[in-house]
């Protein structure tokens, strides 16, 4: 399942341009590029060691993955994260999670094709949390949840998912550098989750997806 792994991640062959934006997409989200920083072409190509040529497609790639801002003749500008752009980000996963399970529950399939997959991700995150590795956590967070997502085969969610990856591993890792201590919580919750969707109980998934995606990223809200 190629779109739950993310840019850095992958250990196939790629071309100069996407090692160039793997590494910068990275960067981002662990905010060792901050919001508003300029990235310039010649200082990233002298970083990476590679021609202006590829970087300017690397630019290309970032800007499509929603982590920077193209700026003509100056570079791009690292985005910063809108209350408004988390929540629409989160409402669409949500929104592909809970009609993935719901379209498997209506065939009485259930996730249980891809118990393996999620049970794999948990494990990630597990070892992740273990380490104290807070970008391998994010990274395993996404994939948990993609894997849902890509259960219910659906050929242009996937395709989509697949250029949402970065910024949903960004929101994730932002709030495992403010709020570590709720790392164990939003664990036990997928554990909870993935028995609901291995089951096919769709509306019980529903509703704690929504509590899910609240407490982990709007706790200062009420919740509706």
């Amino acid at each position: 399942m190629p779109e739950s792994i993310l840019p850095w991640e992958s250990a196939e062959r790629v071309t100069l341009a996407h090692r160039v934006a793997s590494a910068v997409a990275r960067e981002i989200v662990e905010q060792r590029c901050a919001a508003g920083d300029l990235i310039t072409e010649i200082e990233l190509a002298k970083r990476q060691g590679v021609s202006r040529t590829p970087v300017r497609e690397a630019m290309l790639q970032l800007e499509s993955w929603g982590l920077v801002r193209l700026m003509p003749k100056k570079g791009a500008i690292v985005t910063a994260v809108s209350a408004a752009e988390r929540r629409d980000l989160l409402d669409v996963r949500t929104l592909f999670e809970i009609d993935s399970v719901t379209t498997l529950a209506r065939v009485d399939v259930g996730l249980s094709s891809v118990a393996g997959a999620l049970d794999a991700a948990l494990a990630e995150q597990q070892q992740a949390l273990n380490d104290g590795a807070l970008l391998r956590f994010a990274a395993a967070d996404y994939r948990f949840h993609a894997r849902v997502i890509l259960a219910g085969g659906n050929a242009v969610v996937a395709s989509v998912l697949a250029g949402l990856g970065p910024r949903l591993a960004r929101l994730t890792h932002q709030v495992c550098i403010e709020r570590p201590e709720s790392l164990p919580v939003l664990l036990d919750e997928h554990q909870t989750l993935a028995q609901l969707a291995r089951a096919g109980d769709a509306a019980e998934f529903a509703d704690l997806i929504r509590a899910h995606i609240h407490d982990t990223h709007f706790p200062q809200e009420q919740r509706a």
